[in-house]
């Protein structure tokens, strides 16, 4: 005769070892993280984006009691880092520092992606924002944006206005200028910022529209003149320097933001561990000195609020888009 044997059939430290086996299990699932957090990045050692997720991953890693272990994985707008999250298991263990870029801008310039930005990832937390500026050469005669678009309209085919490149952040902003200002200054992409700086120092191009830090120097220097930044509100590293928004261009607005996302269906307390994890994050000096040096300013913006934020920005972005048919593939 055979039968299942049971807890009260073994000997009693053998049903012991098994009962606490079990309940460590549980344990183990229950109090998440038990191990590193791989926190993936779409640019690569030593980029702003960069930078940001080894101070923000140190601060939720001292937070959560499991550090957070940077991958980079540059290229295609983000989409490369992305694919890897989305397909990633939904176990809070794989973050992604998704930014406009990424999760706004690429989706309405690829035709095709591996993967849904809008279903494949949960929002977790908003980390930070920062608007670009328009510089333009300093022999330009124009001081404020007023005087640069009667300029423009006055003088067709004589201004140009550069960019990081194509379907770039900064080339989207240009092309809504054009749309509000109601002027059509060619674009000029370049193959990154610092080439696109040097050009419009030189004379190559009449303007440009880029990160702040990339340029503060040289506007300080003298040697671009800053004329609106691209927020709503003023940047407090140009405190200054007026908003688009506020020169007349009503309601522009362009920022560059950076936020965590994790696989879609990673359940709910994993999720506000890494919220309170990204909150603690934020009130560390230096995260927030990072994140000044960016030019940029905290959000801490959470959950549903994030993902709404999202869908907003990537609806903007895929109308100017699809209105000046900006296609990378």
């Amino acid at each position: 005769m055979t039968f299942a044997p049971t807890l009260r059939h073994l000997p009693a430290a053998m049903a012991l070892g098994l009962t606490l086996a079990g309940l460590a299990a549980h344990g183990a699932h229950a109090e998440y993280p038990d191990r590193p957090i791989r926190l993936v990045v779409p640019a690569p050692p030593g980029d702003g984006s960069d930078q940001l997720a080894r101070n923000v991953g140190k601060a939720m890693g001292d937070a959560l009691g499991q550090s957070l272990v940077v991958e980079n994985k540059p290229g295609a707008g983000g989409s490369i880092a992305s694919d890897i999250v989305a397909k990633a298991s939904p176990d809070g263990y794989t973050v992604l520092l998704g930014n406009a870029s990424s999760h706004a801008v690429t989706p309405g310039l690829y035709s095709k992606l591996p993967y849904n930005s809008a279903k494949d990832f949960a929002a977790v937390t908003l980390l930070a924002s920062a608007p670009n500026v328009l510089v333009i050469n300093p022999s330009l005669p124009a001081k404020n944006i007023a005087e640069f678009i009667a300029y423009a309209r006055a003088n067709p085919g004589k201004l140009n206005v550069g960019s990081g490149g194509n379907g770039s952040l900064s080339h989207l902003s240009a092309i809504l200028f054009n749309s509000m200002a109601g002027t059509d200054i060619p674009h000029v992409p370049y193959k990154g910022a610092a080439p696109a700086v040097t050009a419009v120092m030189g004379g190559e191009i009449s303007a440009l529209m880029i990160n702040i830090p990339t340029v503060a120097q040289q506007i300080q220097a003298g040697k671009l003149r800053a004329l609106a930044v691209s927020s709503l509100e003023r940047s407090p590293v140009l405190p200054d320097v007026p908003t688009l928004n506020e020169s007349g261009l009503k309601g522009y607005n362009t920022e560059a933001w950076f936020g965590l996302f994790v696989p879609a269906q990673t359940p709910a307390p994993v999720i506000a561990k890494l919220q309170a994890a990204a909150a603690t994050a934020l009130k560390n000096e230096a995260v927030l000195t990072n994140i000044r040096t960016m030019g940029a300013v905290p959000k801490n913006l959470n959950g549903t609020a994030f993902a709404d934020f999202v869908k907003t920005e990537a609806a903007k972005y895929g109308a100017i888009i699809k209105q000046a048919d900006v296609r990378i593939d």
